[in-house]
C-alpha cells in the first residue's frame, strides 16, 4: 500500500513539472506580463493578478480582465530587479603623494582627497517566456 501511494505522489509531481502552465501561477501578483493572445496582431501588457487552472486574470489600466488558458499562444514576464539605480563613489587625492595617499586607509589631515559620487538610472530588465501553447496532439 505504501510503494502504490509513492509512485502515485511521484506521478503527480513528474505530471505538475511537465505543465507549463504550474510556472505561471507561482507567478507574484504585479508582475509585468505580456500576453499574446491567438490570432492577436499586439500583445497585451498586464499587470498579473492570479492564474487558476482554466484562466488568467490580470489588470489592464486598473481594470480587471481574464483571458481563457487556451486563448493564449504566449505569455512573457519581465523579472523583477532589486533596484534600478546603482550608486558610484570615487575617492582620489590631489598633491606630490597622491597615490600613497589613495592606497592608505585613513587620510592624514590637510590632505587634499577628492570624493565624487554618482548616481546611474539603469533600464528595465528584458521579458522572459514563461509559457508558449503546447501544440496539439498529432493525429492518427
Amino acid at each position: 500500500m505504501r510503494g502504490l501511494v509513492i509512485v502515485l505522489l511521484a506521478a503527480v509531481t513528474a505530471f505538475a513539472a511537465d505543465d507549463p502552465w504550474t510556472k505561471v501561477r507561482d507567478l507574484k501578483s504585479g508582475t509585468e506580463l505580456r500576453i499574446f493572445k491567438r490570432g492577436g496582431l499586439h500583445p497585451i501588457i498586464a499587470k498579473m493578478e492570479e492564474a487558476n487552472p482554466d484562466a488568467l486574470i490580470i489588470i489592464v489600466k486598473n481594470e480587471e480582465l481574464a483571458i481563457s488558458r487556451d486563448q493564449i499562444d504566449r505569455i512573457d514576464f519581465r523579472p523583477v530587479k532589486a533596484s534600478r539605480v546603482t550608486r558610484e563613489t570615487i575617492e582620489s587625492a590631489e598633491g606630490p603623494d597622491a597615490k600613497a595617499a589613495a592606497e592608505a586607509t585613513n587620510n592624514v589631515p590637510g590632505e587634499p582627497v577628492s570624493t565624487t559620487t554618482s548616481y546611474v538610472i539603469g533600464g528595465q530588465p528584458d521579458y522572459q517566456t514563461i509559457y508558449r501553447r503546447p501544440p496539439p496532439p498529432a493525429k492518427k
